[in-house]
């Protein structure tokens, strides 16, 4: 990035978006002077500057939950910037995984962001194996074990569409999808896969290669 097209404010500053790369989450709205900006561009780690503290502030310095920088984006009028990270933990200082948690108007989630959240649920599961937790159990029985539990799934779908039942439909593919992601993160994937091989396979011609 050519810093010199960046319009900074009065005081020095930018805004900056940081949004997840995988997911499209919206984590943090925070502020760059150029020295913040240098230094995420060297070091691919999110930095900012404390408007609060007047100083450098480095993402997960403290916490321990930094966040790696995969584009840096300028938008077209030159006085915006977002950061696209992979989040090593909550963007939050309140243990929520993004500062945006608290909704003024509430709308439909997006499956996108659904299935990320749940598999990033999963993920943590299969981590801690905390007491009580189902995919912690199904884990410690064995991937056969979850490919069953595939198997039963899928025959309840099908079952479900031969009787021409929505609704039934609609809660046994959840069932299915939410063990299909149960094995995908016990075999290193997640939806982010799936979705830039669906993007390969069916993009309109000309259009965009998947991040």
């Amino acid at each position: 990035m050519d810093l010199s097209q960046v319009k900074f404010d009065e005081q020095g500053l930018v805004p900056v978006v940081v949004q997840d790369a995988k997911t499209g989450e919206v984590l943090t709205l925070a502020y760059a002077n150029r020295e913040a900006l240098e230094e995420t561009l060297r070091t691919r780690r999110s930095t900012f500057y404390s408007r609060s503290r007047k100083t450098l502030w480095r993402k997960g310095e403290t916490s321990g939950n930094i966040q790696e920088v995969v584009e840096v984006l300028l938008d077209c009028d030159g006085d915006a910037v977002v950061y696209r990270v992979l989040p090593h933990g909550p963007a939050c200082h309140t243990g929520e995984r993004s500062c945006f948690h608290r909704p003024l108007l509430s709308g439909e989630p997006s499956l996108g962001f659904v299935l990320s959240q749940v598999y990033a649920t999963i993920q943590e599961r299969l981590r801690t194996l905390p007491e009580g937790s189902y995919v912690a159990k199904l884990h410690q029985a064995g991937l056969d074990r979850i490919l069953k539990k595939i198997g039963e799934e899928a025959g309840e779908v099908i079952i479900a569409a031969k009787n021409q039942n929505p609704e039934e439909v609609r809660w046994e593919a959840t069932d299915l999808l939410f063990h299909l992601l149960i094995v995908l993160a016990e075999l290193g994937l997640g939806p982010e896969d799936l979705a830039r091989t669906l993007w390969e396979r069916h993009r309109p011609p000309g259009g965009p290669a998947p991040n």
